[in-house]
């Protein structure tokens, strides 16, 4: 029997119901996506392997052995980053637009059909990282050495450099799967919505740093909360967020400006409930269906 009636109508949903926006929205879309938000976590971590048994590899004795394998877990990391953020940023659009999607099947279809402007960006990336890193352990010592603190102006400016190309990370993969831009004109106009769109990339970085801080807590002070979460959790809930907050600018600046030259509407802001009468095939009455009869099998004929 269960522990639902299925033969008594839902609540449904009103046709003239009021359209969720902002947090309520937010919330709505994450309520119902948690479970597949969990499985494209899964997903993407399977191509961050590489790099998480680099400390595997460097246990090995043989020192040789050991520094070949290191350097092919680094380039096989540094070419799949891009792809699967590609392919994670498919899903996650699709998600947001409120589009069907098959969370496996698209992932892998992002992660193929991006594969070589993905990985590109995928390499600036690591370089723009690795350079962040370098800056704060090299000019810091460079300024006690030489007794100088001018050795921190180039550190604020790499400093500077990766911070907008963290923001253009905002918008740079989710255009790559939303539009065919040359890869030109993809770093360009992510360069300049890292700019104009100051407000929603404040208010992105500001959650990835409260959910990075929340990680960092765990795995100082909850070791085992931290390992059970990390699986499920971060990169694709940080993907989330971002292309809640920021793909609606590339719709506003990038998408919507296209179609409006050519004189039609963005088909990603129609959606089921903006069709005509004429087109509609099933109207959800909002709970005011009439309930199915419980009637009792008979014993008619069979018709074979």
């Amino acid at each position: 029997m269960g522990f639902y009636n299925y033969n008594k109508s839902g609540v449904g949903i009103a046709k003239n119901s009021e359209k969720k926006t902002g947090a309520k929205l937010f919330f709505d879309i994450l309520w119902r996506k948690i479970w597949n938000i969990f499985q494209l976590n899964m997903i993407f971590w399977l191509f961050t392997l590489p790099l998480m048994t680099v400390p595997m590899a460097l246990s090995i004795n043989n020192t040789l052995i050991s520094e070949i394998i290191v350097v092919l877990l680094i380039v096989a990391f540094v070419v799949l980053i891009g792809p699967a953020m590609a392919g994670m940023s498919r899903v996650m659009r699709m998600f947001i637009i409120e589009k069907h999607c098959f969370v496996f099947s698209d992932f892998m279809k992002g992660f193929r059909t991006n594969f070589k402007k993905a990985c590109i960006i995928g390499i600036l990336d690591c370089v723009a990282v690795l350079s962040a890193i370098g800056s704060i352990k090299i000019y810091p010592a460079l300024s006690v050495e030489y007794g100088s603190k001018l050795m921190y102006i180039p550190m604020v400016i790499a400093l500077s450099i990766a911070l907008v190309f963290l923001m253009m990370n905002f918008y740079i993969y989710l255009m790559l799967v939303a539009t065919n831009l040359s890869m030109k004109n993809l770093l360009k106009n992510s360069f300049a919505l890292a700019f104009v769109a100051i407000k929603s990339n404040f208010i992105t970085l500001l959650f990835i740093i409260l959910l990075v801080g929340l990680m960092a807590l765990l795995f100082l002070f909850l070791t085992p909360v931290f390992i059970f979460v990390f699986p499920f959790f971060p990169a694709a809930l940080i993907c989330f967020i971002t292309t809640f907050n920021c793909y609606p600018v590339i719709q506003k600046y990038i998408i919507d400006p296209y179609y409006t030259s050519i004189g039609q509407v963005n088909p990603e802001h129609i959606n089921a409930a903006e069709l005509s009468d004429e087109e509609t095939l099933f109207e959800d009455m909002g709970g005011k269906e009439q309930p199915i009869d419980n009637r009792k099998k008979g014993k008619g004929k069979r018709i074979s």
